[in-house]
Formats: C-alpha cells, sequence, structure tokens
C-alpha cells in the first residue's frame, strides 16, 4: 500500500495526460464527425472540454500540494521547483479556457464573433495543458540512474 502512495503523484500526472489526450484529440474529434452537425456537436464538445479544464485544474492543483508536502517532510525540493512552473501553467491555462474562451466559442457564430480566432486561442489552450501534462508526467516517471 505504501508503494502505490508513493506512486500516486505518477498515477495523477498519467490519468490527468492520458484523459487529455483521450478527449482533445479522440473523442471530440469523434463527436464531430458523428454528429456531423457542428451545431450538435459543438455544445457537446464543450461540456468535454469543461470535464478536461477542471481535471487539469484540479491535477495541477494536487500535484502542487503534493510538491509542499514534499518539503514540509524534508524530501526532495527538486520536484517542487521543476514542476512548479509547468503546474501553473496548466492550471492558469484551464482557468483562461474554461472562464475566458469556452463562451465566446460557444457564441461566436450566433453573434457574429471571430470563431476562427478563438477556436485557435481554445486549441492553444489545450495544447499548453497537454505539454505540461506530458512534462510532469515524464518527470514524474522512474528513468534509469534516478531515484
Amino acid at each position: 500500500m505504501r508503494a502505490c502512495l508513493q506512486r500516486a503523484p505518477l498515477l495523477v500526472a498519467a490519468l490527468w495526460w492520458g484523459g487529455l489526450s483521450g478527449l482533445s484529440f479522440v473523442a471530440v474529434p469523434m463527436a464531430f464527425a458523428f454528429f456531423g452537425n457542428p451545431v450538435v456537436a459543438g455544445p457537446f464538445a464543450a461540456k468535454l472540454f469543461q470535464v478536461q479544464a477542471w481535471v487539469s485544474l484540479v491535477a495541477a492543483l494536487g500535484l502542487l500540494v503534493w510538491g509542499r508536502l514534499q518539503r514540509l517532510r524534508g524530501g526532495e525540493v527538486t520536484a517542487r521547483w521543476v514542476l512548479l512552473p509547468w503546474l501553473l501553467l496548466a492550471a492558469l491555462a484551464a482557468l483562461v479556457q474554461e472562464h475566458g474562451v469556452a463562451e465566446r466559442i460557444l457564441t461566436a457564430r450566433s453573434t457574429g464573433g471571430n470563431l476562427r480566432l478563438w477556436h485557435a486561442v481554445g486549441t492553444g489552450l489545450i495544447v499548453l495543458q497537454w505539454l505540461s501534462a506530458l512534462r510532469v508526467l515524464c518527470w514524474l516517471a522512474p528513468r534509469s540512474g534516478r531515484r
């Protein structure tokens, strides 16, 4: 049981990155292909991205707390400082995606907004979260010669 607890940050990072990959690069494109109508698929994809943003936020903040606990226990301080910018970047990207861009994407078509611009910004934020999760996962994954 103790070994599982020690690997919990790795599991969180793996689930975070895998969830981002599955939702962003598989489920959403399949939804648009399945529904065949952007008016129907768009709100569905928005709900998936909303879930994904909250998962990113919870995972990033959870791993930040883990890094802080490592320091308080006298453990390796490196984890906190190496991962800090990536976790903050992911959390910020998730918040901006959820509270700044998502609504603009949904209303762009009806209000005459620039749908292409907001999709590009949203995609960029998803990619930032994905890259951040990947960096955290790669750092936490055991490598030969380390730990």
